[in-house]
């Protein structure tokens, strides 16, 4: 923790650099197909669910982050977006990030992806397009509201702790893994935090970075939520009077510490606004004063990686699900000197994105997950043999976590250099 703060302290404000928060209604009219366990309709409204648009220009490079209240959609239907997008705006795919907070209560939005290769039971159903079109079509002007509205901005980088989350690969004394919790598992607790203030030093938008699954409502919950994510966005808002965007890290093996409730009463969804709401909200009033240098800079990598056999073919996704292979797109985010953001389509165990930000040349490295679409499970090679849920479920070998480390190290090492 010391390290990130004296690497901060030593930076100024970045006289060009730009920003703007926006925040958009999704929750729809009428009852949807939840998604996230079984296919269910929903009944009522609990909390009202969200896009939250961040949009950055340092004078040179423009960088538009989109979060979500939604449990997660498929690559194909992320690419279809980003192309409307660019199309009316400019805004290539690199420039463009959407990520979900991967709330198990939020309606389905567009084709099932390759959750229907594992799960097709669950895809019965047709999904509803005039709802899907609402999301899509409501991103783009919330986009275009934010390039609007970009006023000049400070940015600030820093970290907290929450115990809100638990690993969830419970273990038998047979050796059984199955899904529950395990506190003697791997977990990732860090809060990685952006601030954006205006000229002035008053807020305008922060940026949460937090490993944990949106599921303290389970199956038999009907009514839409954001869950605990969609919970704290709303308390923390209110404490700092600007948007907060979630935005879920490598929770593949995190669950919430209460999980899978009937209710929101009997799951405690409240309590999170302590549990981890009032964390974020002191380690964001404990955050330097010092405003970063801000340095923005795009890429992307693609992992070619070994594919689990007994998997469904689909013309969908055919741009990254081959015979053999997966091809895991990858994306990049510098936005200082110290400072990098990596971000897949996955369900990442807490593990991997550990290694990486401790092996990462940079100070500060954050794993934004759930992004650009969703391509299932990669666990650790470690855990790959001893079975449950999630390798049931994962399109990926052993190889994978190697492959995967690799690549993101290699690019973060070639970024760093001079």
């Amino acid at each position: 923790m010391i390290r990130y703060l004296l690497a901060l302290s030593l930076s100024t404000l970045a006289a060009d650099f730009r920003a703007a928060v926006v925040k958009t209604d999704i929750t729809p009219n009428g009852p949807q197909w939840l998604l996230g366990y079984a296919a269910r309709k929903s009944t009522g409204v609990n909390d009202r669910i969200y896009h939250r648009v961040v949009a950055m220009d340092d004078g040179a490079t423009w960088f538009v982050l989109v979060s979500s209240d939604l449990c997660l959609v498929s690559p194909a239907e992320y690419d279809r977006v980003a192309k409307l997008l660019a199309a009316e705006t400019g805004i290539t795919p690199n420039q463009f990030w959407w990520t979900f907070t991967h709330t198990h209560s939020a309606p389905e939005v567009g084709p099932p992806g390759l959750a229907a290769s594992f799960l097709g039971d669950r895809y019965t159903h047709e999904v509803d397009p005039s709802y899907t079109e609402l999301v899509a079509r409501s991103l783009i002007a919330a986009v275009k509201e934010a390039r609007s509205k970009l006023a000049p901005a400070r940015m600030r980088i820093g970290w907290g702790h929450a115990n809100a989350n638990m690993n969830r690969r419970a273990r038998d004394v047979e050796g059984e893994t199955f899904l529950g919790f395990n506190p003697d598992g791997p977990v990732d607790r860090w809060i990685g935090l952006i601030a954006l203030d205006d000229a002035s030093g008053k807020p305008m938008g922060l940026i949460a970075n937090y490993a944990m699954h949106g599921t303290v409502l389970g199956q038999p919950n009907l009514l839409i939520s954001g869950d605990a994510q969609g919970i704290v966005s709303e308390y923390v808002e209110g404490k700092i009077g600007a948007p907060m965007i979630y935005v879920n890290g490598a929770a593949g093996n995190i669950a919430p510490i209460y999980t899978t409730q009937p209710t929101p009463a009997a799951g405690r969804l409240k309590q999170f606004r302590a549990l981890l709401g009032d964390k974020i909200i002191e380690a964001y009033r404990a955050m330097p004063a010092a405003a970063v240098d801000v340095q923005l800079g795009v890429g992307a990598a693609v992992v070619e990686t070994a594919r689990k056999g007994g998997m469904k073919d689909s013309a969908e996704l055919a741009d990254y699900v081959k015979t053999e292979q997966i091809r895991l797109p990858v994306r990049f985010l510098k936005v200082a000197k110290d400072t990098a953001i990596w971000a897949a389509p996955l369900e990442l165990f807490c593990e991997i994105a550990i290694d990486v930000r401790e092996r990462s040349p940079f100070a500060n490295t954050m794993y934004f997950g759930y992004t650009n679409g969703w391509l299932g499970y990669l666990l650790t090679a470690a855990e790959l043999p001893l079975g449950g849920y999630e390798p049931r479920v994962s399109p990926y070998t052993a190889r994978a976590e190697e492959d995967l480390k690799r690549t993101v190290l290699g690019f973060l090492q070639g970024w760093k250099r001079p």
